[in-house]
């Protein structure tokens, strides 16, 4: 198993584990200090506009109490934004051979995972 997807299954066991606490902690600030950022890569803002953008998702959402629901509705911003980082990873002027090996590993397993939440929550009865 990947790094990236033991941190993932890490990652959904505690969201599963805060329970109600769980919207609060969507709104978890992942971003960094302006001044923080004035010496950063474009890679590096990359990672913290993804970021950014999967909390104000995440914070918008309305659980619906059904666990499976909440989860899988709360996965896809997740997923997203480890796409974006990767992307941005791959877009930057280093060019590790793990790291680009990784993040295109990460691109097509978080992509797959997105499109099974989505269909999914599009089943009938859920």
């Amino acid at each position: 198993m990947h790094k990236f997807s033991l941190f993932c299954a890490s990652a959904l066991f505690g969201i599963a584990s805060m329970g109600a606490a769980l919207p609060a902690a969507a709104q978890a600030d992942h971003g960094m200090s302006h001044g923080a950022m004035s010496g950063a890569s474009d890679a590096s803002k990359a990672y913290v506009a993804a970021m950014d953008k999967m909390d104000a998702d995440m914070k918008h959402m309305t659980m619906t109490g059904k666990p499976g629901i909440d989860f899988a509705a709360m996965m896809i911003p997740h997923h997203q934004a480890a796409i974006d980082m990767a992307k941005a990873y791959l877009a930057s002027s280093e060019k590790d051979a793990e790291l680009m090996k990784l993040s295109q590993e990460i691109i097509a397993a978080q992509e797959r995972e997105i499109a099974f939440l989505r269909k999914w929550l599009a089943a009938p009865g859920r």
